[in-house]
């Protein structure tokens, strides 16, 4: 992996990212681990380590929401294709199923309207209940924090339990995950990668995202922080559904597979031409991926058995940062690496 080592130490020494820590993994045959760069918490440099903690955004949605909604299909307490409404009675729209919320086919609006991190939002459930549809279920795709805000609450309504405490139960847990957390504790703030600076000061252990901040940090959407670590574990049980008593691997294959415009069952899948994913175009098809606002990404190759995990604190340099543009060359770059070497 010297090319792509080569390629994260540039866009460090030009400015583009603050700090990194990239860990991919072949099998169990390769493992390229490395940290780079470093933050500021406002008084001092605080230097990148390969166990920092990263606000992993939306691959929440993926690490969080999508394996709790699946396992309560997998235990028959809730259904793909029942109407969202069973669960959830206040939402409005009949036709909406937890299929379509999974796989961004809802209709529902991408977000609501940004409001200032210090707001309260006691009615942020109610705005999502009120809106309107955008397109019928099932005829597009419209990537939405909103459906997988609502996926957590019905998490939370069918089973009792909070998400966090859920997901660390049945999914955390059981992978060894041991470094993934909501509301990080502040014995842990040190270790965190600080995020944007907002109101005089870098955001350190709070979750970035404001509809996730104005929620009490746990949601659907956005709010968990990880170790890379902890992810490439995370990423070893897609690889190897039998290896753990989590889920029938039959399920975990669908949701990472039989793509719609794009998207499975909360994955981001690399199938057509015409949905260029963001690992970049060379990946074969059938990999599967995430993406998070704050720089992270995640994405896993099944048939090689690989999976690459980069964090970064990219909105530690404010928002009109280069991560969109410098993702999809990283793993091209590891997927050249992994082809022909160098």
């Amino acid at each position: 992996m010297d090319k792509v080592d080569r390629l994260v130490e540039g866009w460090l020494q030009e400015g583009l990212l603050p700090g990194v820590v990239l860990d991919i993994a072949i099998s169990n045959r390769f493992r390229f681990q490395k940290s780079y760069g470093s933050f500021s918490n406002g008084t001092k440099k605080c230097p990148i380590r390969l166990n920092t903690l990263f606000d992993i955004a939306s691959l929440t949605k993926v690490t969080a929401t999508l394996p709790a909604i699946l396992i309560l299909v997998a235990k028959g307490e809730i259904s793909l294709d029942a109407p969202v409404q069973k669960y959830l009675p206040e939402f409005r729209h009949p036709l909406v199923s937890i299929r379509h919320l999974l796989q961004h086919a809802s209709g529902l609006p991408s977000d609501l309207p940004v409001r200032p991190r210090e707001d309260k939002r006691p009615t942020l459930l109610a705005e999502i209940f009120a809106q309107e549809l955008q397109f019928l279920p099932g005829e597009d795709m419209r990537y939405s924090d909103l459906g997988m805000i609502l996926l957590g609450i019905i998490v939370e309504r069918v089973t009792g339990e909070t998400l966090d405490r859920f997901v660390n139960q049945y999914v955390f847990a059981p992978l060894g995950m041991s470094d993934t957390y909501y509301n990080p504790e502040d014995k842990l703030i040190e270790r965190v990668a600080a995020t944007e600076f907002v109101n005089g000061s870098f955001i350190i252990g709070k979750v970035h995202d404001e509809k996730s901040f104005q929620l009490g940090g746990v949601s659907g959407s956005a709010g968990l922080f990880a170790t890379a670590d902890d992810l490439t574990r995370y990423a070893r049980w897609w690889l190897a559904p039998e290896s753990y008593d989590l889920l029938p691997p039959k399920l975990m294959r669908e949701a990472a597979g039989l793509p719609v415009r794009g998207r499975g069952l909360g994955w981001e899948v690399s199938d057509a031409p015409i949905y260029v994913p963001s690992c970049g175009v060379s990946w074969p098809s059938r990999s599967f991926g995430h993406t998070g606002f704050t720089g992270t990404s995640l994405w896993i190759e099944p048939e090689q058995e690989i999976s690459v995990v980069f964090l970064t604190n990219a909105v530690h340099l404010g928002r009109d940062n280069k991560i969109r543009e410098l993702r999809p060359i990283l793993h091209e770059a590891v997927w050249s690496s992994y082809r022909f070497g160098g």
